[in-house]
């Protein structure tokens, strides 16, 4: 996959991504997924849930799509994917050890003490929005990487997909099919993120959220169509300067580029790292040599 392809996956994939951190980091909206999952706990309210997702905060940190507590009992890991890929099952793990250390420290707690340590009950959760004909409802690390054996760990994520997924997590799996197929139609368009909206509001999925957040929610989905435009506009350049000084250079350089048009829109830096897959190292040293002119040589 070159660089332009990257883009584009990213730019795609981080619209739905976005959306659905807006969504959930709101507590009413969390409670709800929560719900969708514990159908039969009527008594957790907004109050009893704590985000605990992971936030960089170093270079190179990892970062995951969601993550809950609930009532300090239970901790909820949840990631939403468009692609379907078994990878999901470590990441997923790595969030989880992460999430744990975390609550130690926060907590106080002993590990190299006599005394047991208290944990949180583990769950862990992948959203598939894509079309997918896995029939599987759980993916285990034994069966997919060391062919069924019994090993020292055992990793379960449950899988949700257009076929079991209820409440507020069946109606985001249906804005994203929605979104697909305005894509697909419209292409990579205003207008396609308009109609989006439109559709799910008159459809009732996601109406409350959207009514809501309209504004906000277009914003999300316009920024990163726009940022995949920016990387069309230096297709030329990259394909210029990768005959004159070598591909990898000429990728690098559009790269770079898109960088430091977020930059100026004052993205986040996780963000622009998320959507160029560019590290965070890479693209403060971006910051640095253009801190005090972001205007693009050549403009």
């Amino acid at each position: 996959m070159d660089s332009k392809d990257i883009i584009s996956f990213a730019a795609k994939r981080n619209i739905k991504d976005s959306v659905f951190t807006k969504i959930f980091g709101e507590k009413k909206y969390l409670l709800q997924l929560y719900q969708a999952l514990h159908p039969e706990d009527t008594e957790t309210t907004e109050e009893d849930l704590k985000t605990i997702t992971l936030e960089p905060i170093f270079l190179k940190d990892i970062t995951n799509d969601l993550g809950f507590s609930v009532k300090d009992k239970l901790f909820i890991l949840v990631e939403a994917q468009s692609t379907v890929s078994v990878n999901i099952i470590v990441r997923s793990f790595m969030y989880l050890a992460r999430t744990y250390q975390e609550y130690l420290e926060e907590t106080k707690q002993n590990l190299y003490g006599s005394k047991p340590v208290k944990l949180p009950k583990p769950e862990l959760y992948v959203i598939f929005s894509c079309e997918t004909n896995t029939d599987k409802e759980v993916l285990t690390l034994s069966e997919e990487f060391f062919g069924g054996d019994e090993t020292a760990i055992e990793v379960r994520v449950n899988v949700i997909t257009d076929k079991n997924g209820k409440g507020i997590i069946g109606q985001y799996i249906i804005f994203t099919k929605v979104l697909d197929m305005q894509r697909k139609t419209l292409g990579n368009t205003e207008e396609a993120i308009i109609n989006t909206i439109k559709i799910c509001k008159n459809e009732n999925i996601l109406k409350d959220f959207l009514q809501e957040h309209e504004k906000e929610v277009y914003n999300i989905m316009i920024s990163l169509y726009n940022y995949e435009k920016i990387y069309e506009m230096f297709e030329r350049e990259l394909i210029a300067e990768g005959e004159a000084r070598g591909e990898a250079e000429g990728e690098a350089r559009s790269l770079e580029r898109v960088v430091l048009e977020m930059l100026k829109d004052n993205e986040e830096l996780s963000k622009i790292s998320k959507f160029t897959h560019l590290s965070l190292e890479k693209i403060n040293e971006i910051k640095a040599r253009f801190t005090n002119n972001f205007q693009l040589a050549g403009d």
